[in-house]
């Protein structure tokens, strides 16, 4: 399980804020720099955030996790539909701001959702059922999702706005299968929803959005997870050699048993790991398992 440090003083404080209870009809005009570091991209129009959060699904009953929330304009929508709205943001100027906004059952808590013991914010929120809807940076995408899928309470379903490229990516809609959609299939099914083009956004990046539906595995194999990825990761180790040797020099094993192992498993010799699917390389380790990893 994910292991997360954690400022207690600074959550402790944020948490003593109450649920507000005001209109769920705001707007937060800001006039901020926004800030290179934090990779932040202000989503600016409006029918689109309602449209992502009309894509969560949610109803009046569930909650939500909003991670970065920004200037609020995905916020008042989520506020708006479900139970409850967590919006984690890590401007301490913005969250400030939004903290004085009206808001209906919405709690604001300044915090990076990297740092954070989230376990522990779930659970002193009773949010232990519920989703996340969320417009990402960029350079932490991979981090968050995967943060999310192996965190002790997991979301049911996260709708996310990515780099349009990481979004195809974690779909794998070419066929190509990489680290990262092993990593997102292996516990969820993703789904590419729509595009977003950077003009939406101020200021606009230099690259495309895309929203993307991830939606939890009720089951996911009952084996050791940080073996399989040490298989996944060798199996990846060379993007441009075949399985086979991949394995064989991550492994220091002869190819001939790598072959062994693969025909067994019901695999080409000639596959690259770009191949494979999650049953795939579940069906490989349960193979090789009791001989490499013991």
């Amino acid at each position: 399980m994910a292991k997360f440090c954690f400022r207690f003083s600074r959550y402790r404080r944020q948490d003593k804020t109450s649920w507000t209870h005001f209109s769920p009809y705001f707007e937060l005009n800001l006039t901020m720099q926004p800030k290179k570091s934090l990779g932040q991209n202000f989503l600016a129009n409006d029918s689109i955030a309602e449209r992502i959060a009309n894509s969560a699904n949610f109803s009046s009953r569930e909650n939500v996790l909003e991670i970065g929330p920004g200037t609020g304009i995905l916020t008042k929508y989520l506020a708006k539909k479900a139970a409850k709205v967590l919006a984690l943001e890590i401007d301490r100027d913005l969250a400030g701001k939004l903290q004085k906004e009206k808001y209906k059952n919405t709690k604001i808590i300044e915090g990076d959702i990297l740092k954070i013991n989230l376990p522990r914010l779930i659970e002193e929120n009773n949010f232990k059922e519920y989703k996340v809807v969320a417009n990402l940076p960029y350079y932490i995408t991979s981090k968050i999702i995967r943060l999310l899928l192996e965190t002790k309470y997991t979301p049911q379903e996260m709708v996310l706005m990515v780099q349009k490229e990481v979004g195809e990516r974690i779909v794998a809609l070419d066929g190509k299968e990489s680290i990262l959609s092993i990593s997102v299939k292996f516990y969820a099914d993703p789904e590419l929803l729509f595009d977003v083009s950077r003009e939406n956004f101020d200021p606009s990046p230099e690259v495309d959005s895309a929203v993307i539906r991830i939606k939890r595995k009720e089951n996911i194999p009952d084996i050791d997870i940080k073996q399989f990825f040490s298989l996944v990761r060798a199996g990846f180790s060379s993007k441009r050699k075949m399985l086979v040797n991949n394995l064989s020099s991550s492994f220091q094993i002869s190819k001939d048993k790598i072959l062994e192992w693969m025909k067994k498993s019901g695999l080409e010799p000639g596959v690259r790991a770009e191949k494979l699917g999650v049953e795939d390389w579940v069906k490989l380790y349960e193979v090789i398992g009791n001989e490499q990893f013991r």
